[in-house]
């Protein structure tokens, strides 16, 4: 799904009640069937969130980072393992895997934020303008990896300012 409007128009807000950030002012808000407000972690579990600023955790290294989202999420050992491996290989930061994310330049973090969004194996995926400030090979690669994921039924929630959606 694209979610289409101009800056300062609601997009982020309305991601944050989505995700269980903000609660709504009113209404229901379901995701994959689960009520928001009354199981909100039984919905979290099932979603993962590439919010508009990257937050990977700087002090931690890749792999840690996606070591600890896993762990978060519930991820068995040894699944969380493969999955980091899988994630970091294809985001092109197997090789970094052991460096502080600070060291990371933003579109290296952003691909770590989308590795760590997607080390649950999530049912839907938000993301609140992915791409926005990303050098041309980021903003390709995490392009190509949304339209596999949408291919393999992942459901894609991103939001965006610019008309041209890739998928």
């Amino acid at each position: 799904f694209g979610f289409l409007g101009p800056n300062g128009a609601g997009k982020t807000t309305t991601v944050r009640i989505l995700t269980g950030i903000l609660p709504p002012d009113a209404g229901q808000v379901r995701v994959n069937g689960y009520d928001m407000v009354r199981a909100p972690i039984a919905a979290k579990q099932t979603m993962g969130v590439v919010p508009e600023m990257a937050n990977v955790y700087i002090d931690l290294t890749a792999w840690g980072n996606l070591m600890l989202m896993g762990e978060l999420y519930g991820v068995p050992r040894r699944e969380r393992r493969q999955r980091a491996q899988e994630l970091l290989t294809e985001f092109g930061l197997w090789d970094r895997r052991n460096d502080q994310a600070k060291a990371f330049s933003k579109g290296m973090r952003q691909r770590l934020l989308l590795a760590m969004a997607l080390i649950s194996a999530p049912h839907i995926l938000f993301l609140d303008e992915p791409t926005s400030g990303l050098d041309v090979k980021s903003a390709r690669m995490i392009r190509e990896k949304l339209q596999r994921l949408h291919e393999q039924g992942v459901t894609i929630f991103l939001t965006t300012h610019n008309f041209f959606v890739p998928f």
